[in-house]
């Protein structure tokens, strides 16, 4: 077993674009659930809005890349009006299976055929990386130094990525410590009590579901920059895996997503590199490579199984906070 290579692998997935994507939506989900007390288990649908948007942007409508991510944004926004209208009047697991049933719906209007030239179906779109690429200023060339050694494209995703979640962490932040704030955390622990002190709490959640749901499809936007855009990608597992990395770092937290995102794909990247070099190895002779490959989701299940029971704060919340232990 190739030790260095295994820890060079992971070392280098702390800044990737899937882990700014996933601390993105899981900062996202932090405003839905940690602060307000929502429980969106359609986070997916919100990523791949932003990500169609931008793709979409680009192709369909010849937009510049900074006009095509504001697209993404926008339809969001849109999409968190429309999903908001019907549902948020509902609670707990009411609006989990609303949310997770909107989710799908997304998935499946993108992967039909019925929309194919614009959505790409199950192929999923791509080649839309050329005016991204073209407003990078980073000269050519390969730059780092161990295994954050990137090229001019693979840095400018990471600066870019950074950026708007830096950004985003700097939003969070404020809001949640304005009036702003503290009243959709007041929601989120008796929503009746802040509508009897004469607040319109469906307004409240209403902004709260546009400002995750935008936070969401940021991440979904960041997560489909140095590649492509597959509807495969944006299924349920994504959902539950933004979950994970939420309540590995803390719910109810600003830098809590943050930290959850980084160790779960430091995790990810690490069980997805040792487990079939055991098998390569022979140390576990029982599996196949492809069984090894699955292993690494039932250990990050029992994981989030065991962090729910034992430790449902999260590394960096407070378990005063918490509405889902109650």
């Amino acid at each position: 077993m190739d030790w260095l290579q295994i820890l060079s692998n992971t070392a280098s997935s702390i800044l990737s674009p899937a882990t700014i994507g996933y601390a993105l939506a899981a900062l996202g989900l932090a405003v839905h659930f940690g602060y307000t007390g929502l429980i969106n288990m359609g986070i997916a649908g919100f990523m791949a809005i932003g990500a169609y948007g931008y793709a979409i942007g680009v192709l369909t409508f010849g937009l510049e890349w900074w006009l095509a991510a504001l697209l993404g944004l926008v339809a969001s926004a849109v999409f968190a009006v429309i999903l908001g209208i019907p549902t948020l009047r509902l609670r707990g697991d009411y609006l989990a299976i609303v949310t997770i049933a909107a989710a799908e719906v997304v998935r499946l209007l993108f992967l039909t055929t019925a929309f194919d030239e614009v959505t790409g179906s199950a192929d999923g779109l791509s080649g839309y990386h050329a005016s991204f690429r073209g407003a990078n200023p980073i000269p050519d060339g390969t730059y780092g130094f161990g295994p954050f050694t990137y090229n001019e494209t693979q840095w400018w995703v990471r600066i870019m990525g950074l950026l708007t979640l830096a950004f985003a962490v700097l939003v969070v932040w404020m809001l949640t410590r304005s009036p702003w704030g503290r009243t959709i955390k007041g929601i989120r622990e008796d929503e009746d009590a802040v509508r009897a002190l004469g607040k319109n709490v469906y307004a409240y959640k209403m902004q709260s579901l546009i400002l995750g749901g935008v936070l969401a499809a940021a991440g979904g936007i960041v997560y489909a920059l140095p590649s492509a855009v597959s509807p495969g990608v944006y299924v349920t597992s994504l959902t539950f895996f933004v979950w994970t990395a939420l309540l590995l770092g803390g719910a109810a937290t600003v830098f809590g997503p943050l930290l959850g995102s980084l160790i779960f794909w430091v995790l990810q990247t690490f069980l997805s590199n040792v487990l079939p070099a055991l098998v390569a190895a022979g140390i576990l002779p029982f599996m196949t490579q492809i069984q090894a490959g699955t292993l690494r989701f039932i250990i990050v299940g029992v994981a989030l199984m065991l962090l729910v029971i034992f430790m449902p704060q999260g590394i960096l919340g407070n378990k005063k906070e918490l509405t889902f232990v109650r």
